[in-house]
């Protein structure tokens, strides 16, 4: 089964970890390996044939629309939160009218990854099945991970379905943020402001939260020690 050609990509957050680096321009527009993290997830999911790309925006809005207006493909359509943070479910709900009604791509901004033998992202279209799922996310080992600080978020069994850490002091897979999602899970929702979390715990009550598990390592760059850590890692090659 082919993605959805239609994604949200989540780049409106403060980057208050990533200070000082965003005192002066958003997270999303951070470079590391010579290219800016939003870039590094547009360019991966245009390599998954996807061809709508819905970016929201709430720091440095301006930095984001001239930075993105340069991009020829996918297009570019822009969800403005400059006057409220909405968080993740939120920011995607208010993006409805740009994103439609069908299943969708949703990836963070500041998540970059060195592939080995699998096509991550051909996996999780793959594995999708909106008769069994809500969403379907990429879930990785915590030892082929950088730059994450949890005990990890999710269990995993054998047939895909994950259930969340809840009270136990660790879980073995760390969720990568990047998922293909049912958004009328998300658009349901009466409040104006909520984290995706929240539908993933309702997925995962119903036994519609899926994942799936690709080869590589896969790297956070969530403040500037992780910024150092997955650019050194980068120079280093595959």
């Amino acid at each position: 089964m082919s993605g959805p050609t239609t994604a949200m990509v989540m780049a409106a957050g403060l980057g208050v970890r990533m200070r000082p680096l965003t005192d002066h321009r958003p997270k999303a527009l951070i470079e590391v390996g010579g290219k800016a993290l939003i870039d590094h997830a547009l360019d991966r999911l245009e390599a998954a044939g996807v061809t709508r790309a819905v970016i929201n925006i709430h720091a440095f809005p301006e930095q984001m629309r001239a930075h993105l207006a340069h991009r020829r493909s996918p297009e570019i359509l822009i969800s403005d939160e400059t006057q409220a943070l909405l968080e993740t479910g939120g920011g995607l709900k208010r993006a409805r009218a740009l994103l439609g009604e069908a299943p969708i791509w949703v990836a963070n901004s500041d998540y970059v990854w060195l592939p080995g033998d699998d096509d991550p992202l051909a996996m999780v279209a793959a594995a999708w099945d909106p008769a069994r799922m809500d969403a379907c996310l990429i879930v990785v080992e915590k030892e082929r991970t950088i730059g994450f600080d949890t005990p990890g978020d999710f269990f995993r069994a054998a047939d895909g379905r994950l259930t969340h850490r809840g009270d136990a002091a660790e879980a073995p897979y760390h969720c990568f943020g990047v998922e293909i999602l049912d958004p009328q899970r998300v658009y349901e929702i009466a409040d104006e402001r909520f984290s995706l979390f929240r539908v993933w715990m309702a997925a995962a009550a119903k036994g519609r939260l899926y994942g799936v598990v690709p080869d590589g390592l896969w790297m956070q760059a969530g403040d500037p020690t992780s910024l150092a850590q997955v650019e050194a890692r980068l120079k280093a090659g595959p």
